[in-house]
C-alpha cells in the first residue's frame, strides 16, 4: 500500500513538473514571437542602438528587482567566461542585429531566418555539451534548415536591401546560438535568475555607445513608443528570458531550441494581425518545412526489440 501510495505521488509530482515546463515553453514561445512584432513596429521611429539599450535595461531593473528580494548566489570566477559569452552575444549582438535587420525585411520573414540559430544549437550540443543527436533530430534539423533556405530566397528576391536584413538575422541567429550554449552549463551551477539578470546587464553595457540616442528617444518619443520599449524589456525580456531559463534548465539545449521553429508562425499571425504585414509566398513554404522539422524532431526511436531466447 505504501508502495503505490509512493509510485502515485511520483506520478502527480511528475505530472505537475511536465505541466510547468510546458506551460513556461508556451509563455517563452507567445512571448518571444511578440517580440518580432514589437520591433517592426518600433523600427520605424526608434534606433537600432537605441531600442537594444532601452529593451535591456528595462529588463535589467526588472530582473534586478527578482534578483535582490532573495538570497543570492554569485558566480564564480570559472563562470564570467560564459557569461560574457551569452551577456555579449546573445543579449548585445544579438538584439543590435535582429533591431537592424527588421528594418528592412518584415517580422515573420525574421522571426523565420533566426530559427538558422536552433539548428546550429543542436549540432553544436553534441559536441560541447554531450547530448545525443538522433536520427529524427537530424531529419528534423535538415528539414527546418530547408524552410529557412527557402525564406531567405524569397525575401532576397526583391530589394538588395532585402538581402542585407537576412544576412543581419542570420547573425542574430548565430549570437543566439553560442549564447544558449553558454547558458546551458551555467544553469547547472547558478540560478536562472541570477544568469539572466547578469548577461542582461552585460548586454546593456555593450549597446551604451547607442545612449546618446536612447536619450533623444526618451525626450521626443511619444507615450506608445516608450510603452512598447518597456514592454520589450519587462515580457519579452525579462519574462520570456527567465521561463526560457527555467525549462533550459531541465531539457537537452538542442532539442529545445528546435521548438522555436514555431515562433516565426506566431509571430506571422501577430503582425498579420496587428501590423497587415504578409510575408512573400515562399515564407509560407518555409515556414511550413520548419514547423515539420520541430515535429520531427519530436519523435523518438522505436524501441529495440529483446532478444528472444
Amino acid at each position: 500500500m505504501a508502495v503505490h501510495s509512493r509510485r502515485a505521488t511520483q506520478d502527480v509530482t511528475g505530472r505537475r513538473a511536465r505541466w510547468r515546463v510546458g506551460l513556461a515553453v508556451a509563455v517563452t514561445l507567445l512571448l518571444w514571437a511578440s517580440a518580432f512584432v514589437a520591433i517592426r513596429h518600433l523600427g520605424r521611429d526608434v534606433p537600432p542602438g537605441a531600442l537594444s539599450l532601452g529593451r535591456l535595461l528595462v529588463a535589467s531593473v526588472a530582473l534586478g528587482v527578482l534578483v535582490f528580494r532573495r538570497p543570492r548566489t554569485w558566480p564564480a570566477r570559472r563562470d564570467w567566461p560564459l557569461l560574457l559569452v551569452c551577456g555579449i552575444g546573445w543579449f548585445g549582438v544579438y538584439n543590435l542585429a535582429l533591431n537592424a535587420a527588421e528594418r528592412r525585411i518584415d517580422a515573420g520573414t525574421s522571426a523565420l531566418v533566426v530559427q538558422v540559430g536552433p539548428i546550429i544549437v543542436a549540432m553544436l550540443a553534441t559536441v560541447f555539451l554531450g547530448e545525443r543527436m538522433t536520427r529524427w533530430l537530424l531529419i528534423g534539423m535538415a528539414v527546418g534548415f530547408a524552410g529557412v533556405v527557402v525564406i531567405a530566397r524569397g525575401s532576397s528576391s526583391g530589394s538588395s536591401g532585402d538581402v542585407v536584413g537576412v544576412w543581419l538575422a542570420i547573425l542574430a541567429a548565430v549570437t543566439y546560438a553560442v549564447g544558449v550554449l553558454a547558458q546551458k552549463p551555467l544553469l547547472g551551477r547558478l540560478p536562472g535568475p541570477e544568469v539572466t539578470w547578469l548577461a542582461c546587464v552585460i548586454g546593456a553595457v555593450v549597446c551604451l555607445p547607442w545612449s546618446g540616442e536612447l536619450v533623444s528617444v526618451v525626450r521626443h518619443g511619444d507615450v506608445a513608443t516608450l510603452g512598447w520599449i518597456a514592454y520589450l524589456g519587462v515580457f519579452p525580456t525579462a519574462i520570456a528570458f527567465s521561463t526560457w531559463a527555467f525549462v533550459l534548465a531541465r531539457s537537452d539545449a538542442g532539442t529545445l531550441t528546435l521548438t522555436t521553429f514555431l515562433v516565426p508562425f506566431i509571430a506571422t499571425l501577430i503582425a498579420w494581425a496587428l501590423l497587415s504585414e504578409v510575408p512573400p509566398v515562399l515564407t509560407y513554404v518555409g515556414g511550413a518545412l520548419c514547423i515539420a522539422g520541430v515535429l520531427l524532431t519530436r519523435r523518438r526511436p522505436r524501441p529495440r526489440p529483446l532478444p528472444s531466447d
